[in-house]
């Protein structure tokens, strides 16, 4: 009789711990993890992994999958790159607790700030949930390959308490805020990993109005801290402007050091914040040197606006003509847009922008053509100026635009420009690799199932592996054993969940055998496969040969094979801790 249900053998294990690689072999018994090292016996089956590197499955700790993870059991794009856990429910957004007659108020704050497809989510969700346990409920009725977990969102919070009050400014009274705290208590003890708001001016509605947490004050903020306290786990999650008369890291101080918890604030280079990224590092070292627990959420590349005809934005997307077509089906546009008289007539316009408050990033969406860059079948995610769309337009000797125009309509209007908003401000990404060492930074941000038409980041743990480790061309690499580190072990121990993250005896068998040889992230493109045909970005990865989740392959060769061995998580997961068999 087989002792194992599974035995990966020869593989070179990076154990998550940051220890140094060692070739052996993994044994796999009723979903756990029962031996690292010399495995003597038999399995059911057995994987060769000669020539593969061992990791743990990687933990994704912001993401948007709120609606996604109500019909889809595959969990893509993040289960195509070696996610195993995936937490969501973040910057504040999500469906529970929901008042029914505020289904489509919360469908349209998820779009707005998310760019997911409101069709999409009003065709998918089933709205089977009023209160925060009962959404925990209805997400453990859907099989699923990877394990979810949630944040109590702020704003579906504020709107079941607030109802039609619900607007930008709305100040709550001392018994809201008493309501708000107690449906946050309720649904920490029903099994979320944390609760989350956003309070930056770039998430609005799709009618336009910023987030409930962008006006909140900090009692409310603060109260609702106290009653994670109660409860005594979680992550209080938060995206913010950090204006400095907010004053943001001492309440988010007070909070940590009453509660004990960690807050986790997200950490960018970004042109809408008046506080540079080493500003927000000091105020948190400040706090934290006071007893605090601040951790900063960074992202391991420049948060990039990917563009295409058919995304969310493009470069001409404020210009009369495109205006004039931008409704029209999708055939109907790309005959005009191959037509050269529209052509010239479109480059010979001006941008006619909309009033707004983020105007500075609307003109650079359509203007800043040394900062928007081609993507090309071998894209470096780190461009150099040599490589924008200003320097090769000029070496063509056409304008930007006319190139901009031209490498957009290639292959039937499916090209597509990288513009990355946050965290190239330098032209390079040199600033991230120090944060790599700090215990107070954790990797993160990569908003796997949102930003649909604008944004494919949730291939983040495969760009992690592929440039910071081996591909890196300019600038200093990390090493594999910290890039593994960075995205199982320590996601997974900031929320809690102590069963995973490692390759040890008594833990989850979340695994991934990759060939680092092999290893590259493929072109993005958008398909049309949400409910009622809604867009969405993806991209996939070649050179995972298998993924593993609670010891059951789910993908070999980047395809599913339709096991669904995951599940929602509940709290905190504490390591079965079973001893050695070998």
């Amino acid at each position: 009789m087989a002792l194992y249900d599974l035995i990966i053998r020869g593989g070179t294990i990076v154990d998550g711990t940051g220890a140094a690689r060692f070739t052996g072999d993994v044994a796999v018994r009723d979903g756990l993890i029962c031996a690292v090292g010399a495995v003597a016996g038999s399995a059911t089956r057995e994987i060769d992994a000669t020539g593969l590197v061992v990791t743990p499955g990687w933990v994704d700790i912001h993401t948007h999958y709120d609606g996604q993870a109500t019909w889809d059991a595959e969990m893509a794009p993040s289960s195509w790159h070696g996610v195993t856990t995936a937490i969501m429910g973040n910057c504040g957004v999500g469906f529970a607790p929901a008042a029914p007659d505020r289904h489509d108020w919360l469908i349209g704050l998820m779009e707005g700030v998310e760019d997911i497809p409101g069709t999409a989510l009003a065709e998918g969700l089933t709205w089977d949930w009023e209160t925060f346990p009962e959404y925990l409920d209805a997400l453990e009725r859907l099989p699923r390959a990877i394990d979810v977990g949630t944040h109590v969102p702020h704003g579906a919070v504020r709107a079941y308490v607030l109802g039609d009050r619900e607007r930008p400014g709305a100040v709550p009274t001392a018994d809201d805020i008493a309501q708000m705290a107690a449906i946050v208590e309720q649904g920490m003890r029903a099994g979320a990993l944390g609760f989350s708001t956003s309070r930056t001016v770039i998430h609005k509605s799709v009618e336009g109005e910023v987030v409930p947490g962008t006006t909140a004050t900090a009692e409310e903020l603060v109260a609702i801290g106290r009653a994670m306290g109660r409860v005594g786990h979680g992550v209080f999650e938060m995206a913010s402007d950090l204006r400095p008369e907010w004053r943001e890291f001492d309440w988010m101080g007070a909070v940590s050091r009453e509660t004990g918890l960690p807050v986790v604030f997200a950490a960018l280079q970004s042109i809408a914040r008046e506080t540079t990224l080493d500003q927000q590092l000091a105020e948190m070292d400040r706090q934290n040197a006071d007893g605090a627990r601040i951790v900063a959420a960074i992202a391991l590349r420049g948060n990039g606006v990917i563009m295409g005809w058919r995304g969310t934005v493009h470069p001409f997307r404020f210009r009369p003509s495109w205006t004039a077509i931008e409704h029209l089906p999708w055939p109907e546009q790309l005959v005009r847009l191959q037509d050269p008289a529209f052509r010239a007539t479109l480059l010979g316009e001006d941008n006619v922008y909309p009033d707004s408050d983020i105007i500075h990033l609307l003109r650079a969406l359509a203007e800043a053509w040394d900062q928007l860059f081609e993507m090309d079948d071998d894209f470096d995610y780190e461009p150099p100026a040599g490589a924008s769309i200003a320097a090769r337009a000029a070496a063509c000797g056409v304008s930007p635009a006319a190139y901009a125009y031209d490498l957009l309509t290639a292959g039937d209007g499916t090209g597509f420009i990288y513009f990355p908003i946050l965290n190239y401000a330098d032209g390079n990404l040199d600033f991230l690799e120090a944060l790599q060492a700090r215990d107070d930074c954790v990797n993160s941000l990569s908003d796997g199932g949102a930003h649909c038409g604008t944004i494919c980041d949730a291939a983040s743990p495969t760009f992690m592996l592929q440039h910071w480790v081996r591909d890196r061309p300019r600038g200093r690499r990390i090493s594999l054993e910290t890039a593994v580190k960075r995205q199982s072990h320590d996601t997974a121990r900031l929320y809690g969940l102590d069963d995973r993250g490692v390759i040890a005896p008594g833990t989850l068998a979340d695994l991934n055998l990759i060939d680092m040889d092999m290893l590259r992230l493929e072109k993005p493109w958008l398909a049309f496969d949400l409910p009622a045909g809604g867009k969405r970005l993806l991209q996939r990865a070649q050179g995972y040969r298998y993924t593993i989740k609670s010891g059951v392959i789910t993908f070999e060769d980047g395809v599913w094979t339709g096991a669904t061995p995951g599940g929602v998580l509940r709290g905190p997961q504490r390591a079965a801790l079973l001893e050695a068999a070998e």
